[in-house]
């Protein structure tokens, strides 16, 4: 499962000129759902998105998250998410997962949402939908993937930058 996640004064989601979801501060999250993911990665990564810390505190300081700042989530399905390139000029989506499957997950990660306490709105699953945000604030998007990271390289990197930058003064 991938999401990628935006603040946002207001946003909102139209299908055939009607509007289905709209919110209002809080967070715009587009998902995407992979093969191999499960109902348990759903609720994991509506936890990640609801507990992420990307609003700002008193002091400026990116401390507070969704369920901090009371704010709402419109859930839009994006299977593009999974989309890849490499190698080629028009992108295969074979690892996205299938539609019954998707529209399963998708449903499960809104629901855990709500579990959470969070506000959901939603567009409809596999519709053409119109979407318009404002986004808000200094940092306005993070993508989360499914798997973290790994850490061991991203420090072996920073250290060696590091030590770049010490031989560079000296």
């Amino acid at each position: 499962m991938r999401a990628v996640l935006q603040r946002v004064s207001r946003a909102k989601v139209t299908v055939e000129g009607r509007v289905t979801g709209e919110v209002a501060s809080g967070l715009m999250i587009l998902l995407g759902v992979g093969r191999e993911d499960t109902s348990a990665v759903a609720a994991s990564m509506a936890e990640k998105c609801a507990n992420l810390r990307i609003f700002e505190d008193d002091q400026g300081k990116m401390n507070r998250s969704l369920l901090d700042v009371k704010g709402s989530a419109l859930v839009v399905s994006q299977f593009t998410l999974y989309g890849d390139a490499r190698g080629q000029r028009r992108p295969s989506f074979i690892s996205a997962a299938p539609p019954e499957q998707a529209k399963a997950l998708y449903e499960e990660f809104c629901e855990a949402l709500r579990n959470l306490g969070v506000s959901v709105a939603t567009g409809i699953f596999q519709a053409m939908m119109s979407v318009e945000l404002v986004n808000e604030g200094r940092s306005r998007s993070s993508s989360i993937p499914k798997k973290p990271f790994r850490q061991s390289n991203t420090r072996a990197q920073l250290r060696r930058k590091v030590l770049e930058l010490e031989d560079q003064k000296r």
